[in-house]
């Protein structure tokens, strides 16, 4: 059984560690505790790796953002998986800081990367890990609070709430996404 596991982000060292490439480094942390190394593929950075008899397809877009989408199909149809294993992991600025949530569809809440995804696949029904970021930005600089980095604060409780990230993917694809919603959704 395959999965595809994509986190959202924009490629460029401009955008390393900003609060909209939470997608990025959740699958960097991901990647790096199972040693799993990406190499540069058609539309991404691509790695692989297995959990107890499932592979994973690690993808990071190299599309941009608002481009997600067709990184997501072409690998979805490369490798035969069906969108009830496809995972986007994407930044939630109606979150509070590190609150995951785990939604089996729903709307892109104006987020341009799983509007694309949602476009391109024809459906909304695609499961999302958002991951939230907050709302701490005056009016008209949203785009600004998104492309900075986190604070100093934020990333001294970042190893955790990517740790509690990483456990949702696995139960994802171990145990199913109704099973994972209910276990996780519950904190914070």
């Amino acid at each position: 059984m395959k999965y595809l596991i994509v986190g959202l982000g924009n490629i460029g060292p401009e955008y390393h560690e900003t609060r909209h490439n939470i997608g990025f480094m959740i699958l960097d942390a991901f990647a790096k505790a199972s040693n799993v190394v990406f190499s540069d593929n058609r539309y991404g950075a691509v790695g692989t790796t297995s959990i107890k008899g499932r592979q994973l397809i690690l993808l990071k877009p190299s599309t941009y953002m608002n481009l997600s989408g067709n990184a997501v199909r072409y690998w979805m149809q490369k490798e035969k998986i069906p969108l009830e294993n496809v995972l986007i992991l994407v930044d939630d600025l109606a979150l509070p800081y590190g609150t995951l949530r785990l939604k089996s569809k729903g709307s892109d809440a104006g987020h341009n990367g799983l509007k694309h995804i949602a476009q391109i696949l024809g459906t909304q029904n695609y499961a999302r890990l958002r991951f939230g970021i907050g709302s701490e930005f005056s009016r008209g600089h949203q785009i600004d609070y998104v492309l900075n980095p986190f604070s100093s604060e934020e990333l001294s409780e970042m190893d955790e709430h990517i740790k509690v990230a990483q456990d949702i993917i696995k139960s994802f694809c171990l145990a199913g996404i109704d099973i994972t919603m209910n276990q996780f959704n519950k904190r914070k």
